[in-house]
């Protein structure tokens, strides 16, 4: 078999084949097709060496689907290769590799990454790292700290436009009837925003099926009439 050296990546006495050093010079290429296919070759056949590069990509790669690639391949490794790495990245000064590492983390799904979901990152400033965040939060708290994240994440509520206040909607929702009490809450905080969102929120827990857009409409209604939506409970 044909192969060579990759000092330049810090491997140097180790030998790739030549696939394995298309697939890591192909996650680098201009073309995002190519570096889609990279990532699948990378996570197709998993290679501790190409951890550190997947890694790196999954923080200035510009293409959302070939992100959700090289997260893909991140999980085809062992854990205790990767989880070390993403736990580095969720302290980066680069958003999106703070997001990407917390996405790749709740995909993994290991309670070990708990301690990182600080309340910091549940409430970052930019709103796809603390999107990745209340996700990956839902995934891995441990059972009996739900309530406590439901009241982080209820400092949230008004947040942004509708994709991020339908993220921490749904991350509410994942919660479960714990939430209640804090949505309750939030019905009468003084900002109208927040009451709003929190009066969807609880109508999506109530009624999954409700769609967000109506659920939203309806709450609206509520609070334009100077109600928290509470009568009748």
């Amino acid at each position: 078999m044909v192969s060579v050296t990759i000092a330049e990546e810090g491997q140097q006495g180790q030998e790739l084949d030549t696939g394995a050093v298309r697939a890591l010079q192909g996650l680098e290429d201009s073309r995002s097709s190519v570096r889609m296919r990279a990532a699948l070759a990378v996570g197709t056949a998993p290679d501790p060496r190409f951890v550190d590069k997947l890694v790196e990509r999954c923080a200035v790669e510009p293409e959302f689907f070939v992100r959700d690639m090289l997260t893909w391949a991140l999980t085809r490794h062992p854990v205790s290769l990767t989880l070390p790495l993403l736990l580095r990245e969720v302290g980066s000064e680069r958003a999106q590799a703070r997001s990407q590492a917390l996405h790749t983390l709740s995909k993994i799904g290991d309670r070990r990454a708990w301690p990182t979901i600080t309340r910091a990152l549940l409430s970052d400033s930019d709103d796809e790292v603390a999107r990745s965040a209340w996700r990956t939060a839902v995934v891995l708290v441990p059972e009996g700290e739900e309530s406590g994240l439901a009241t982080v994440l209820a400092t949230q509520l008004g947040r942004g436009e509708r994709e991020t206040q339908l993220s921490l909607s749904r991350a509410l929702v994942a919660l479960g009837e714990v939430v209640l009490p804090v949505l309750r809450d939030a019905t009468t905080a003084p900002d109208r925003q927040v009451r709003t969102h929190a009066l969807a929120t609880e109508r999506l827990l109530h009624d999954p099926d409700a769609g967000f857009e109506f659920a939203v409409e309806e709450a609206k209604r509520v609070v334009a009439l100077g109600g928290d939506g509470q009568e009748g409970r």
